[in-house]
């Protein structure tokens, strides 16, 4: 049945890839979703750190249990309209059940396929889904284990076209790739990888956090701010001195986590920062910049060593997602009193 679902997927993008695409269209469909969830899971929750190098065996991936469910619950509940899920990392590792390597999580204890379980919940919740993808990876000839890539890149342009193609034909509609250019672009330029994504789903925008912008219609602003596409600082340190005129939309993330010492950011940290978060008005502000400026907004969060969303994060995005739909003013900003209030003082 699965192959059968599969076939059924292909030939339904394959039809959409003949039709004539308006992408000025397709990206006031993706500012539409104005915020969402960047999800990050993989061996750096483990280790507690950004990056995990070290050719580790899949069993350092040691969760027991997911619950996309819930994280796709909680996207909805904060008015959200698409996931962003991390797919691999720079140590290899995938979170699907990928054909070109045994370094994945089907092989893990746990298991599971999570991106065919995260694309389920989407459907059932009615949320968009976008994939975060690091371009290069340690394991691949060339690389330096450990090191970005100015130290070396790894090179694997076939690898890399696989697993692009099984992301791109076997998970349904992805809204946009998020590639990460730190460890390198695999041996597959930008500009073909650009030409390979599209060919498989030519509504797929695509971005790129380092490296050559020509083609890429989404700029990236990893620690980035809400701002106009002709504002580059607001594109964050990797991107505000790589203009590109092929941009029809802007994005920016950063973590919920604020920063503190000791653990990841980006990924779940250590359990003693568990009530560690960022208020929902620092969201909310930055999610009506979003609004104004026509951005999409990918706020990271980390799921635990369970596959869940730490309570603090759940609550926090709930309070935002009542903001939302109370139009709640803008925090810091003074409102005019009440007529009410303003014939008491009288």
């Amino acid at each position: 049945m699965k192959h059968i679902r599969d076939l059924i997927i292909l030939f339904a993008l394959t039809c959409r890839a003949a039709e004539p695409l308006d992408m000025a269209r397709r990206a006031e469909e993706l500012k539409s979703l104005r915020w969402g969830m960047f999800i990050c899971w993989s061996f750096s929750t483990f280790s507690g750190k950004e990056w995990t190098p070290g050719v580790k065996d899949v069993s350092f991936f040691r969760a027991t249990d997911v619950d996309t469910d819930q994280w796709v619950r909680t996207a909805r509940e904060a008015e959200m309209g698409y996931i962003l899920f991390l797919t691999k990392h720079h140590d290899g590792f995938c979170l699907w059940d990928t054909k070109t390597t045994d370094r994945k999580v089907t092989k893990a204890p746990l298991g599971r396929d999570v991106l065919a379980e995260l694309r389920k919940s989407c459907d059932k919740y009615g949320i968009k889904l976008a994939l975060y993808f690091s371009e290069g990876d340690w394991t691949w000839p060339g690389a330096v284990d450990g090191k970005g890539w100015k130290s070396g890149v790894g090179k694997n342009p076939e690898m890399k076209k696989a697993q692009l193609k099984e992301l791109l034909t076997q998970y349904g509609p992805i809204e946009f790739i998020w590639f990460d250019h730190a460890v390198g672009d695999g041996g597959l330029s930008h500009k073909e990888t650009i030409a390979f994504c599209k060919s498989l789903q030519p509504g797929c925008f695509i971005g790129f956090n380092h490296g050559d912008q020509e083609g890429a219609d989404i700029r990236l602003g990893e620690k980035g701010k809400p701002g106009s596409l002709a504002d580059h600082t607001a594109a964050g340190p990797h991107m505000r001195n790589a203009p590109s005129k092929s941009y029809l939309l802007a994005e920016f993330t950063y973590p919920i986590l604020p920063p503190h010492k000791g653990g990841a950011v980006w990924f779940y940290s250590l359990p003693e920062h568990d009530n560690l978060c960022l208020p929902a008005e620092k969201l909310y502000r930055d999610y009506l910049g979003a609004v104004k400026y026509g951005n999409i907004f990918s706020i990271n969060v980390g799921p635990d060593y369970n596959g869940k969303l730490r309570a603090v994060d759940v609550a926090t995005l709930r309070k935002v997602g009542e903001m939302i739909r109370n139009k709640a003013p803008e925090p810091g900003v003074k409102t005019s009193a009440s007529p009410a209030k303003a014939s008491r003082k009288e």
